[in-house]
C-alpha cells in the first residue's frame, strides 16, 4: 500500500485542482532557482523592463514571471492595473479588498480577504512601486492567513510591437512553504498570476472595444 502523502502536497493538489476547475489553462515550467532571476522568455522585452524583473533569490525561496499580450491600448490596462484598492477587479481569487493604511500612493496597506478553496483566508499587501509614468507596480505581501510567505510582485506594461497593444509582465519571488519543492509553489503561484492577467485581458479588450463602439 503506497504511503500516505503529507498533508501540503495534498494541499496543493486540491488547490491546483480548484484553480484548474476555474478555467486556467496549464502552466509552463518554471524557471529553474538561481542567485538572481533574470527574466527569460522568448517574448521580446525592452531591456528597461527586464531590469524590474531581475530578483535576488534566497536558498528557500523560488521566482516566475507570467506574460500576458493585451489587445488593448496601454493606458486602458494600466487603469485597472494601477488601481490597489481595487485588485478584485480582475484577481477572481480576491472576495474582497479594503485599505487599512494609506491613499494609493507608496506604502497603502491594503487587507485582501481570498475566495473559499484556496490555502488562505486573509492577506495583508503594501504597495512598493507606483510609477504612472513607466506604468509599474509592485506589492509584497506583509501579513495575514495564507502560505505566501515574504511574497513580493512586481508588474510592469509596456507597448507591444505593433504599438496598438500591450504586454504585461508580472514576476515574483516567494518563500517555499514546508514540505513542498520550488516547483510545486511556482506551478501554483503561476496558475494564479496568469488567471488574473487572462482575465485582466478581457476586461481591457473589453473596454477598448467599448470605448471605440461609443467614439
Amino acid at each position: 500500500m503506497p504511503a500516505t502523502p503529507p498533508k501540503s502536497s495534498l494541499q496543493t493538489h486540491r488547490i491546483n485542482n480548484t484553480i484548474t476547475n476555474m478555467i486556467c489553462h496549464k502552466q509552463s515550467q518554471p524557471t529553474p532557482l538561481s542567485r538572481r532571476f533574470p527574466l527569460s522568455c522568448a517574448t521580446s522585452v525592452p531591456d528597461y523592463i527586464v531590469r524590474y524583473h531581475t530578483h535576488a533569490v534566497g536558498p528557500n525561496q523560488c521566482c516566475s514571471s507570467v506574460i500576458q499580450p493585451i489587445a488593448a491600448p496601454v493606458s486602458t490596462v494600466w487603469s485597472v492595473v494601477r488601481r490597489f484598492d481595487n485588485p478584485q477587479a480582475y484577481k477572481h481569487f480576491v472576495k474582497s479588498c479594503h485599505v487599512i493604511v494609506g491613499d494609493g500612493d507608496v506604502g497603502t496597506l491594503r487587507e485582501v480577504h481570498i475566495v473559499s478553496g484556496l490555502p488562505a483566508e486573509t492577506s495583508t499587501e503594501r504597495l512598493e512601486i507606483l510609477d504612472d509614468e513607466r506604468h509599474v507596480l509592485s506589492f509584497s505581501v506583509i501579513g495575514g492567513e495564507h502560505r505566501l510567505t515574504n511574497y513580493r510582485s512586481i508588474t510592469t506594461l509596456h507597448p507591444s510591437s505593433s504599438g496598438t497593444g500591450t504586454v504585461v509582465v508580472e514576476s515574483y519571488v516567494v518563500d517555499i512553504p514546508p514540505g513542498n519543492t520550488g516547483e510545486d509553489t511556482c506551478m501554483f503561484v503561476d496558475t494564479i498570476v496568469r488567471c488574473n492577467l487572462q482575465s485582466l485581458a478581457q476586461i481591457a479588450e473589453s473596454l477598448t472595444s467599448r470605448n471605440r463602439t461609443s467614439s
